[in-house]
């Protein structure tokens, strides 16, 4: 029976599709839920909005008193530029490559499945930092439910992948077949842009289906005597063609290549505001992807600005003159500074 969404579901499955926070995300479902039309053709997806709903709420709520409940977070707040999962089969090196990325404390051991739960660290670059989660490795023998739920914030994903292994193309394809059955797609195609994690492309209903852009980290090139040749054999076997970067957690090839990359290929502009007659507060940027507007910028100072400013001034690279007076949809470019007048 067709489920037949009514145009105000719809709409709040879109916003859903745009928020990143849990907290907003939770507001989201809930409201799903409200307005679903309730019929036999829903039934199915009334049940997986009611499951999403309770695993989401107990992730926020935190343990419970008298120790019901406890033990690591699965779902990680977003922060910074743009979160990237990383993600890999058992011994990819996957949590040696997070701690020398973020400087974590994430346990690295020699034997399999040494990581439990997501770890969060931030990869400096410039003066803006990304959010590498280190997930459990993906495999069959090991499957974890909670782990389509706890991509649903990323922005991208870091397939990592042992250069070594002789039967490293067939990790590949069994990570993304793992994944595939939980929903979610490993894509090829860099920069999706803002918000375009977008379920459409899986389905017209499936609003929890999860399309992230993969890069694929080759790891452990220390180990092998001719790394480039093998990289190069690697691409021309690889299917889908994802993007490539050589690395050695060990000896740090390639390590410091790979924020540079993320912030090209996520188009991330750095945006700087100040008050009027005060210089631009230089140290920590808002960030935004290529095409976003002067009114994005006034939503991240406050939700309430982004309706109540009346114009603002800019200085950069995409003002024509300093001090330029431009509307709220106005597109920025990395480096400019944002002045905004109510």
């Amino acid at each position: 029976m067709p489920a037949n969404l009514s145009p105000e579901y719809k709409a709040v499955a879109a916003e859903l599709r745009k928020t990143r926070d849990p907290s907003e995300r939770l507001r989201c479902l809930r409201e799903m839920l409200r307005v679903i039309p309730k019929h036999k053709g829903t039934d199915h997806l009334q049940a997986d909005l009611k499951r999403r709903i309770h695993e989401l709420d107990e992730e926020l709520d935190g343990p419970k008193k008298g120790g019901t409940r406890g033990g690591p977070t699965l779902v990680v707040h977003p922060e910074g530029a743009a979160q990237v999962a990383l993600l890999g089969a058992p011994n990819s090196g996957k949590s040696c490559l997070h701690g020398q990325l973020t400087g974590s404390a994430a346990k690295v051991g020699s034997f399999p499945l040494t990581t439990q739960y997501p770890e969060p660290g931030m990869l400096r670059h410039e003066d803006i930092s990304f959010q590498l989660v280190d997930l459990p490795a993906v495999t069959s023998l090991h499957p974890l439910p909670w782990l389509a739920s706890a991509l649903q914030t990323a922005d991208a994903a870091l397939l990592v992948v042992d250069l070594s292994d002789p039967d490293c193309l067939e990790h590949v394809q069994h990570v993304r077949a793992q994944l595939q059955e939980r929903r979610v797609s490993l894509v090829a195609d860099w920069p999706l842009g803002a918000g375009d994690n977008d379920p459409h492309a899986e389905g017209e209903q499936d609003v929890f289906a999860i399309r992230l852009p993969t890069a694929i980290v080759a790891n452990k090139a220390d180990l092998l005597s001719a790394p480039a040749g093998d990289l190069e054999v690697f691409r021309d076997l690889e299917e889908p063609t994802y993007p490539v970067m050589l690395t050695s957690a060990l000896t740090g090839l390639g390590l410091g290549d790979i924020g540079p990359w993320l912030f090209e290929q996520q188009g991330i502009v750095r945006v700087y505001t100040k008050a009027p007659g005060k210089p631009a507060e230089r140290e920590r940027p808002f960030t935004l992807r290529r095409g976003q507007t002067v009114a994005d910028v006034a939503r991240l100072v406050h939700r309430d600005l982004e309706h109540s400013f009346r114009f603002a001034r800019l200085w950069g690279p995409s003002a024509q003159a300093d001090g330029q007076q431009v509307g709220r949809e106005h597109a920025l470019a990395d480096g400019d500074v944002v002045e905004l007048h109510r």
